[in-house]
Formats: C-alpha cells, structure tokens, sequence
C-alpha cells in the first residue's frame, strides 16, 4: 500500500509510543469532583507557563475560546476580531449562540491586528450599538498562513484595551509555534492577556484537549460553563497525562516543523502551477494556484501522488506539517511537487 503523506492538518498526528506510556500509567479521578490529580497538574503546570493564575482543561479549543467569550462578556455586547479568526469561522456561530454578542469584523494583515484598527471600531456608550468589550486574538493565525504576533504588537494592543476597559483574549491554537518562531516568552503572556486557550492536540501532538488560562475568579467561573456545555469528563487524566507529555518533550521540536514547512514553500515556489507562495514563519504553508488552475485540481493531483492537503479557497491549498512527518517523508514530497503535471 502506497504510503501517504498527510499535510491536511497538524490535528491528524496520532500519540507517540512515549505519549502512550504515560496515558497508560496517569493517575486518574472524577474531575468533576476535582480529584484527578493528572488533570490538576496539567492545569497547574501551563498556568505557571504563561503566568496565570490557574487553567482549565476542557476537550476541545472551540470549547475554551467559547468559555472564555461568555465570561468576559454579557448579551448585547460586541466582540472585536479579524475576519479569518477561528473564534468566527470555525467554531459554529458560537458566540451567537452560546454569547448573544455580536462581532465586529477587522481586515488585518495576514490576520495580524494593531491597536490602529482597533480603537476606530470600538463603539461609544451609545444606546444605538452594543458595547464594544472583548478582543480576540488568535496566535498563530490559521488564515494568515502561520503568521505570528510578537511581544510588541501583543503590548501594543493590551495598552488600548487597558485604556478603553477591554478584555483582551488569546486563541492560542498554535501558540507554542509562535513562541519558538519568536523566541517570545510565554511567562510575559499572562501580563497582557486576560484570557488564553492554548491548544495541545495541534502541534504538540496531544490527541485530545485544550487548556483556558485565566484568574481564579474568572475560571471558577469558567468551570461552572463547562458543566453546562457538557464538557465536565470524569478520569480525563489519561488525556491530560498526553498534554503533560507534550510539553515536556514536544514545544523545542517545532521548529522542525517550521523548516520542513519552509523547504516546502520553496519547493512550491519553483513550479508552473503556484502562482505565489505566502511567507512561510511557522508550520503553515499556503500557496495561491496558477491562473489556469482551480485549488481542488492541484489537491487531486496531489492526492494521486500519495499527498493530502485542503483547498482553503477557490485557489488557494494549505499544507501543515507536524511531528508524523520525517525528513525523509519531506524529501519524497519535494520530488513529488517538482515533478507533478496537475
């Protein structure tokens, strides 16, 4: 059987035989109950990471981002974000449904916002609108092909929502991507973000879960809304067990990803049927197809080849690279790409 090369998504990564030794020896409890000691110390263990106060650990990033909009929100309130955000996109109409805010819309660059785009959009005390009360940022920016915020553009927006009585939030999806692209440190996270979801089961390769960081008041309140969208687990410690693995020997490893994702992007670059290959700063490669080609065209082409990757738009594909892609995986792949008639 012909062997595939699965850049569809960093989320397709399966546990690795040390991951699975340490879910099969995690000492577990009820979590509800708040006994599960492995659950604890994962939460304990990226709040001291970002400097937070406390972490909670629920099943998914779509559930943490969502948690964290009704907190720092009430209905009739507004939401400021990029367009691309996942917290818009890709999470259901969440904050519709679960919020009752509404969402302002940004047009940053690559997905990248500044305090410049920000306070324009930020209503007055006017009956007439909802009140402006949270920003979302989303770090890496899955849109944005990978593109990362830095310390500076993070401080930059911090002191504007400092300013104007704003909650400032993270989509941490591929933080740790960010963090070793940047050479940031997580520790300053938690001075300018009141909220961050740092997703495990992405890039660190973690099957399941995602952690929301907060104060204590605010992910005691946190807690009490996963009950009710049903995310409360019981002996989740064999999951968490994988997320406390993944930070231990996980995080450096990324910037390989991040050069595999690179030698892609060059590759890409020099054939007939790439039209432009967007600046590659993480894991992420997106590239925009020839004039005469459709994105799904050149994804079957792949495909045929033994390569599965997504078509993000009518003609654009996106390729994510991940710790179940070797070097040698990267190098079939180039030659594949140099030589593929679409």
């Amino acid at each position: 059987m012909e062997q595939k090369i699965d850049f569809r998504s960093d989320t397709v990564t399966k546990p690795t035989p040390g991951m699975l030794d340490a879910m099969l020896s995690a000492k577990v409890g009820d979590d509800v109950y708040g006994e599960d000691e492995t659950v604890t110390e994962l939460e304990t263990k990226l709040a001291n990471i970002f400097h937070m106060e406390a972490g909670l650990f629920c099943p998914s990033g779509t559930m943490t981002n969502q948690i964290a909009i009704k907190c720092f929100t009430q209905p009739m309130d507004e939401v400021i974000c990029d367009q691309t955000a996942h917290v818009y996109r890709y999470e259901g109409g969440g904050i519709a449904y679960n919020s009752m805010a509404s969402v302002r819309l940004l047009n940053g660059e690559r997905g990248i916002l500044t305090p410049e785009l920000i306070e324009p959009e930020i209503n007055g005390d006017d009956v007439h609108y909802p009140k402006t009360n949270l920003v979302v940022l989303e770090n890496t920016v899955n849109k944005g092909g990978g593109k990362c915020y830095h310390l500076d553009q993070i401080e930059a927006i911090h002191n504007l929502c400092a300013i104007k009585g704003l909650k400032l939030h993270l989509d941490g999806a591929r933080i740790f991507n960010a963090l070793v692209a940047t050479g940031d440190k997580a520790t300053a996270y938690g001075h300018y973000f009141d909220g961050i979801s740092v997703c495990l089961s992405k890039g660190l390769g973690a099957p399941v879960g995602s952690v929301l960081l907060g104060s204590s008041s605010m992910i005691k309140q946190a807690r009490r809304i996963r009950k009710v969208l049903g995310g409360g687990m019981r002996q989740a410690g064999f999951l968490a067990a994988a997320g406390i693995y993944a930070l231990d020997h996980h995080v450096d490893r990324l910037a390989e990803d991040h050069q595999h994702a690179k030698a892609l992007a060059l590759a890409l670059a020099q054939t007939d049927y790439v039209a432009q290959v967007t600046p590659v700063e993480t894991n992420i490669v997106l590239f925009e197809v020839a004039s005469k080609f459709t994105a799904e065209e050149v994804v079957r082409a792949l495909g045929r080849k033994g390569i599965l990757c997504n078509a993000t738009s009518a003609k654009t594909v996106r390729l994510v690279t991940h710790l179940d892609i070797s070097p040698a995986m990267i190098d079939q792949a180039i030659e594949i790409i140099a030589k593929l008639d679409v």
